[in-house]
């Protein structure tokens, strides 16, 4: 079975710490902040909303895209979740990680059945050069 393809220790460490992720899914879309987080050493978003032009429908479609880390741009590829044991602990995540007030209802929205059902991993692109082992 091959290997994952993650990101390296550092970039893991600004992803988990901040609180928000840059993303751009295919080539027609901008750059998006959104929420992301780190579970088991993989970064995960999710979309609380699916309209038929949003990043999560372009990542559907076509799963290459970009996220923005400072002035990086980095090639990833998105992939669906599909574990149920991953969902619940990405589900965990955003509860723990959004904690000032007005960020909880939107957490426990990205909790919520009908955003876990958008959860995607990004993954560093091949030939991006940013992986670990």
């Amino acid at each position: 079975m091959p290997s994952l393809r993650r990101f390296s220790a550092p970039l893991l460490g600004i992803l988990r710490d901040g609180k928000t992720v840059r993303i751009k899914a295919g080539a027609r879309h901008r750059f998006i902040g959104i929420w992301g987080v780190v579970v088991e050493g993989r970064l995960f978003v999710r979309s609380w909303s699916i309209k038929a032009h949003s990043w999560y429908r372009t990542f559907l479609k076509d799963p290459r895209g970009f996220i923005q880390l400072s002035n990086r741009t980095i090639p990833v590829r998105a992939v669906r979740t599909r574990s149920a044991r991953l969902k619940a602990a990405v589900d965990r995540a955003y509860v723990k990680k959004y904690v000032a007030s007005w960020e909880m209802r939107f957490a426990k929205d990205l909790a919520s059945p009908k955003s876990r059902a958008t959860t995607i991993e990004l993954r560093p692109a091949r030939g991006s050069g940013l992986t670990s082992a």
